[in-house]
């Protein structure tokens, strides 16, 4: 037994499969200086054929686990773009008179240990991603095969001193049982994805770099607990083996909840729809029984690609989600860019604080050209079945009526042309600015629907980025400000009479079907991977018993004692569907 970090849970049993190392030994030699300019082609010709790589990995990896994990791709495109490794790799170039695959190895290795210096896990784990991004670099520079995995369909358990996003990203997650790195921890990227892939993984068995594990060797992955087994002794491959059926019992279980009525014990209904972004995605979500789209992230629409998508465009993939939900609620969320979602021919400033910028409604407002087309398409789709209108990042009354104006001049324009669409279409907005849920009462009389996206809402609140490690334990959903903030907004739209959803990962988070109970909300939107688990949670519920948790929770002034109760409520579930 080897002990290493747990980064995804489960547990994997097959024969290992070692990858080999991706060394690159390259022979140092000076260049003329006229051929300067012949090895700056080369450079930027390399790099123009990594960012098509990376692009086209991120639409393969988002089609499966959707946009959150995928935008992982994202930092690795930035680091193409990064003035500091760029100009790193052309004053070896242009003062060494060195080839450019020799300049991108020396920047390579300097930054990465650079950040190995650094005493911050996270750091050391973002030298992973530069180490990723400049061997495919030189692999172009170089012509050189990627490492190839094995071609035949026999699953297998896959053994690297350490794995990259893009290594990943070219698994096929049916031949993949289990991951074991020499490198890397909980927040790698690669543990991210193989999360969200469902892949147990151990990492960080640095300290066994001699680990005695060749290609056929039968392993155990224990991903919950940290451990790995190599050529384990029959009682302990019986006892993971139990372990290992049971959980895929479970999962097995839940999938038969599909069809069941996401209802309490003593009869309290909530209706559980799915957070998607493309076609594909509603397939999933239909799988798992979703009743409609609570979210759909319509910004994917406009990415990775080189114009804006036509009217025509738009409107083809809204009807296609609209008549595939079969007559449940489609909410589609008007283009959302801007901070961490950027278009590529829509150049934005670079900002100091994005979050807190040119984003959301501020950049539709701005352009009422490209905010008319789109809610046009939308309206459109409202002819197949019922659509509702979501706009993003509202912060004040007078950007809801300015966007209101653009829809009731896209409707006129609609009628001029005799196309049919739904005259009664809902409209609603994100509660997710701290401003927004302060004034819920005023912006409550000027829509249909209220939904609460607690992702922003909860970073807004305690001025914590999520995706900062040094603060990242401070981002707590269960923070007293953060109820409050939710309670304010549901009371508000009970007094208008609106209805009220939830569309963040609290959503998923079962743990926080107490609040809704209490607070009057009866519908969630999450991703389809947690839908299940969340209504599996509902069906072993008693409304009465977690209105009681919640409103003993409200009166708690610590986040953690929150969370425990909170926990405890949650804890101790029989699996019965």
């Amino acid at each position: 037994m080897i002990d290493g970090i747990g980064a995804a849970a489960g547990v994997a049993i097959g024969k290992a499969f070692v990858l080999p190392s991706w060394e690159w030994d390259l022979t140092e030699q000076n260049m003329d200086p006229v051929d300067l300019a012949k090895e700056f082609e080369r450079l930027y010709e390399g790099i123009r054929t990594s960012k098509d790589e990376i692009k086209s990995i991120k639409n393969e990896f988002r089609e499966m686990v959707g946009p959150e994990e995928s935008s992982i791709f994202d930092a690795h495109l930035a680091i193409l773009d990064d003035p500091a490794f760029m100009n790193e790799v052309h004053g070896i170039i242009e003062r060494q008179y060195k080839a450019a695959e020799v300049a991108v190895k020396e920047a390579i290795d300097h930054f990465v240990a650079m950040f190995d210096l650094l005493d911050d896990e996270y750091m050391k784990e973002r030298a992973m991603d530069i180490k990723d991004v400049g061997n495919r670099l030189l692999k172009h520079l170089l012509g050189a095969p990627e490492v190839t995995l094995p071609k035949d369909t026999q699953p297998y358990i896959l053994v690297a001193k350490e794995l990259s996003p893009s290594q990943l990203a070219h698994l096929n997650p049916g031949n993949v049982l289990g991951i074991v790195t020499l490198s890397g921890g909980k927040t790698s990227h690669s543990a991210i994805m193989a999360r969200a892939l469902g892949i147990p993984l151990v990492s960080g068995l640095e300290s066994n770099s001699n680990l005695p594990v060749q290609t056929g060797d039968m392993m155990i992955v224990d991903g919950d607990n940290g451990r790995v087994f190599v050529n384990p002794e029959h009682s302990v491959l019986d006892r993971y083996t139990l372990l290992r059926d049971e959980q895929l019992r479970k999962k097995e279980q839940l999938q038969l909840l599909a069809s069941v009525e996401a209802i309490t014990k003593d009869g309290e209904t909530i209706r559980l729809s799915a957070n998607i972004s493309s076609v594909k995605d509603m397939e999933g979500a239909i799988k798992t029984g979703a009743q409609g789209v609570g979210l759909f992230r319509t910004e994917f629409l406009y990415m990775d690609r080189p114009a804006f998508p036509s009217e025509e465009e738009q409107f083809t993939v809204y009807r296609l989600v609209t008549e595939k939900a079969g007559g449940h609620p489609v909410v589609i969320r008007t283009l959302d860019v801007g901070a961490d979602k950027q278009l590529d021919y829509l150049p934005l400033q670079e900002e100091e604080n994005p979050f807190l910028g040119y984003r959301g409604i501020r950049i539709s407002l701005d352009r009422k050209d490209l905010f008319k087309i789109q809610l046009t398409a939308i309206l459109r789709a409202s002819a197949f079945g019922p659509v509702k209108i979501l706009f993003p990042m509202i912060s004040s009354v007078e950007e809801l009526l300015q966007a209101k104006a653009v829809l009731t001049e896209a409707m006129r324009d609609l009628d001029t042309r005799g196309i049919a669409y739904n005259k009664n279409t809902e409209k609603g907005i994100m509660i997710e600015i701290p401003a927004a849920a302060l004034i819920a009462e005023e912006l409550a009389r000027e829509v249909d629907f209220f939904s609460i996206g607690t992702n922003d809402l909860v970073q807004y609140v305690l001025a914590v980025d999520r995706m900062n490690e040094q603060i990242a334990h401070m981002y707590n959903p269960y923070h007293p400000a953060v109820l409050r903030m939710l309670r304010l907004t549901a009371e508000a739209a009970k007094a208008a009479g609106i209805s009220v959803s939830v569309c963040g990962e609290m959503a998923g988070d079962e743990r926080s079907i107490p609040l809704w109970l209490e607070l009057g909300i009866r519908q969630l939107s999450m991703s389809p991977q947690s839908l299940l688990r969340v209504k599996h949670r509902l069906l072993n519920t008693t409304a009465a018993d977690a209105r009681r948790t919640a409103r003993e929770c409200m009166k708690l002034s610590n986040a953690a004692l929150i969370e425990q109760k909170l926990a405890a409520a949650a804890g101790g579930m029989p699996l019965n569907p």
